[in-house]
């Protein structure tokens, strides 16, 4: 997929409105569009890469750095009591939108939620 029709590239270029959670030079974070639970968030990058392997390692601390925020903001704010972080890469993993993402996914106790252990 082109980054001109990439939707993940529409919302960090900012022709798609949505709630902006955090940005910083390289990343952007908002909530999902289909949440598997009240406040799941992904983080993208604004540039177009397909899969973390894409992403260059320089840019690495900064995007560990807003996953850490967006989850202990999470957690201060009592809206999970813990939380996933996935990240889907190329078709066999799951991955729908070619533009890597990380979904962070509050839990709660007893939430029904199924992930892998």
């Amino acid at each position: 997929m082109k980054p001109s029709n990439c939707i993940f590239c529409k919302i960090a270029r900012k022709e798609i409105k949505v709630e902006i959670l955090k940005e910083s030079e390289n990343f952007i974070a908002f909530p999902d569009a289909n949440p598997k639970a009240e406040g799941h968030t992904l983080v993208i990058p604004k540039k177009h890469f397909v899969t973390l392997l894409d992403i260059p390692n320089n840019k690495g601390d900064e995007l560990i750095k807003m996953v850490k925020d967006i989850s202990s903001d999470l957690l201060d704010s009592k809206k999970a009591d813990g939380f996933n972080i996935l990240m889907n890469n190329l078709t066999p993993a799951g991955q729908v939108v070619f533009h890597a993402h990380i979904h962070i996914i509050p839990r709660k106790e007893g939430d029904g939620i199924r992930t892998i252990s």
